[in-house]
């Protein structure tokens, strides 16, 4: 069974989010080990300069980093990330477990992810070309790890 880890800068605020992840979690039992793993958010200034913004992407993805497994496969949410659909999302976690025991997707604070944590990336994943709360992100990736996993076993939740 895969190891999934969905780690995430800072922590969910609303009670509402932190239980829709909690109703996906359980969920997702079924078909993997999900676990959603929290790294402090690096606390940056009112108006920070383009250096700050780098030291705390770089801090906030040294934090990152400390809690991936080695081997594992590393997927960032980003911008320029690829748009996928999701039966091809589905396609591509059916992939990833034939050549990987542990699965990481990063979702970074407001200012993204550290740029070398992205080239390590076996993918850029972007959820939308819509910009959206990073603690909505963090539901809507759960809901989505749900909808990948019924899919490739032929659930009926897709439908």
């Amino acid at each position: 069974m895969l190891n999934v880890q969905l780690i995430t800068v800072g922590k969910l605020k609303e009670a509402y989010l932190r239980e829709a992840c909690q109703e996906y979690a359980k969920r997702l039992g079924a078909y993997c080990r999900f676990q959603i793993v929290e790294v402090e958010e690096y606390r940056l200034p009112e108006n920070p300069s383009p250096a700050q913004i780098l030291q705390g992407l770089e801090q906030e993805g040294r934090r990152i980093e400390s809690k991936l497994s080695a081997g594992c496969c590393l997927v960032t949410l980003c911008i320029e990330g690829k748009l996928m659909s999701s039966p091809e999302l589905a396609g591509e976690l059916q992939r990833v477990q034939q050549q990987h025991s542990q699965l990481a997707l990063v979702i970074g604070g407001s200012y993204g992810i550290w740029e070398e944590l992205k080239k390590r990336s076996r993918l850029r994943l972007s959820i939308s070309p819509m910009t959206f709360p990073h603690q909505l992100c963090r539901v809507m990736v759960c809901e989505q790890l749900y909808r990948a996993f019924s899919i490739a076993g032929n659930g009926k939740y897709h439908k």
